[in-house]
């Protein structure tokens, strides 16, 4: 699996509000991604809202609304995209990916990238972190995101790290 060598990045993040972000395709996938997601980050301390969109084309533009009017300090955004007889796997897959970037680099705020895009619903349910799952990218997305409002806060503030 590809989440093998990944970095624990466990971190306080008490005080940070963070928004959860979640497609609706895909039902019992999307449950085990927001669950690992919601557990990361009350277990960082963190306060979260989870806001449901439609599918995953719709992340980009729910992430910039919570990062900026919503004054979240990350969002975890979080979908499945599974590839098909066309080429809208591809188009979808790039349009997430590329609108979650901008609205990182936009923003100034971290976005944690739980988008699954995967060749079948297989693939997805062993990254979705249910029972027997080998991976729980929800739980990555959310460390991700936590490791980097924490990291960004102290850049921000001049805080460097003893070499």
């Amino acid at each position: 699996m590809s989440g093998h060598g990944a970095p624990e990045l466990k971190v306080d993040a008490q005080g940070l509000r963070v928004a959860v972000i979640a497609g609706s395709w895909h039902g019992e996938v999307m449950g085990g991604l927001i669950k690992g997601a919601r557990e990361t980050i009350v277990a960082a301390g963190a306060d979260h809202t989870l806001f449901r969109v439609a599918g995953a084309f719709e992340l980009p533009l729910a992430a910039q609304a919570a990062l900026t009017d919503g004054g979240f300090d990350a969002a975890v955004c979080l979908g499945v995209i599974i590839r098909g007889g066309t080429p809208h796997f591809e188009y979808i897959s790039s349009a997430v990916t590329d609108g979650l970037t901008r609205v990182q680099l936009d923003t100034g705020r971290p976005v944690g990238f739980g988008v699954l895009t995967t060749d079948d619903e297989q693939q997805a349910l062993d990254r979705a972190g249910l029972p027997g799952s080998a991976e729980s990218k929800g739980v990555e997305a959310a460390e991700a995101a936590l490791q980097l409002a924490v990291v960004a806060r102290r850049i921000r503030v001049g805080d460097a790290p003893a070499a």
